[in-house]
């Protein structure tokens, strides 16, 4: 629908004038050229020609078919002649007595002080924001209460959407060990699904340290050479939330401790002479903890002395980047 043609200051040209709402032209398209059809660039306000065209699709002027899809923004002269024209303000009845430019006036109805529908805070309390005219009837106690019921729903919905998901991936991750282990059996009695096994978690792996942050380490000399059960175990959970393959977890937190690692390392003296080969250790960092994970596949080209299958999990006080 137009504007009410009263509001504005001055006489309206008929070419800003809407031939079905009779007000000067709001959101203004026109009909263009129509094939096969006499030329039809009569212009409208959109909702005013798209209501009509259910109605009836022909031109209210003319009567030549159209659609909605030949509707086309009218040229850009018609439009700055819309934006020049001085209209009063819609909150008039109200108190304002602002006259501003056509195109000006949504963004003075955004701040108009005699908007009864511009947010405000409430000043008693709450803070909440709320329209201007429901400040009289508005009740922080109930409010508060409405927004803290639509909160605690909201909530639900969320909890049971994330059970949904839960239960999915739960069953996601139960098929997933349902093949791996038919994959096993099947590696136990025939030696074709052993090698295709064998290459299926080694792929597995592979994938896995691809999402892994690359680290650096800066001191090598922090590495704790035999950690305790206590940052195993943090270790370990924070492998295990990171999506480490399972077949590979309880092998990878064995070789955190010196024992299990290669001739390379297994003692202090062997580190300290194996020190040059530390910088081409590829390593991945344990997310949120200060260790890292040299696995085999990211480190084929280091000597036999230095890696294990399938990696080696190291711990540092200090000195990872």
């Amino acid at each position: 629908m137009g504007f009410d043609v009263n509001r504005f200051r001055g006489e309206v040209d008929e070419e800003l004038i809407c031939p079905i709402c009779s007000g000067v032209l709001e959101d203004p398209v026109q009909v263009s050229n129509v094939l096969q059809a006499p030329v039809c660039e009569h212009a409208f306000c959109r909702i005013c020609i798209n209501e009509w065209i259910n109605r009836q699709p022909t031109c209210p002027l003319d009567r030549t078919p159209i659609t909605s899809a030949q509707l086309r923004a009218v040229p850009r002269i018609l439009r700055n002649l819309l934006a020049r024209l001085c209209i009063s303000c819609d909150n008039i009845l109200f108190g304002c007595q602002a006259v501003v430019n056509l195109d000006g006036l949504i963004s003075h109805l955004e701040e108009c002080e005699y908007n009864p529908k511009r947010p405000v805070p409430c000043e008693q309390g709450c803070s909440l924001v709320i329209p201007k005219d429901e400040l009289k009837d508005h009740n922080c106690v109930r409010e508060l209460r409405n927004l803290i019921q639509s909160q605690q729903q909201k909530l639900m919905e969320m909890k049971k959407e994330l059970g949904e998901q839960q239960f999915q991936i739960n069953e996601q991750r139960r098929e997933i060990h349902l093949l791996k282990d038919f994959m096993r059996a099947m590696r136990v009695s025939n030696p074709a699904m052993r090698a295709i096994a064998d290459q299926m978690e080694r792929d597995e792996v592979m994938r896995w340290s691809a999402t892994l942050p690359r680290a650096k380490v800066t001191r090598w000399g922090g590495m704790i050479s035999t950690p305790d059960d206590s940052l195993q175990s943090m270790i370990k959970r924070a492998l295990s939330e990171h999506n480490c393959p399972p077949h590979i977890i309880e092998e990878l937190m064995k070789n955190c401790h010196e024992r299990k690692w290669p001739p390379g390392l297994n003692s202090l003296e062997t580190r300290q002479n194996s020190r040059r080969q530390y910088e081409n250790y590829v390593c991945k960092r344990v997310p949120g903890k200060q260790a890292v994970l040299v696995l085999h596949c990211d480190n084929t080209h280091m000597p036999e002395d230095m890696m294990v299958e399938p990696g080696l999990v190291m711990i540092f006080a200090h000195g990872i980047e």
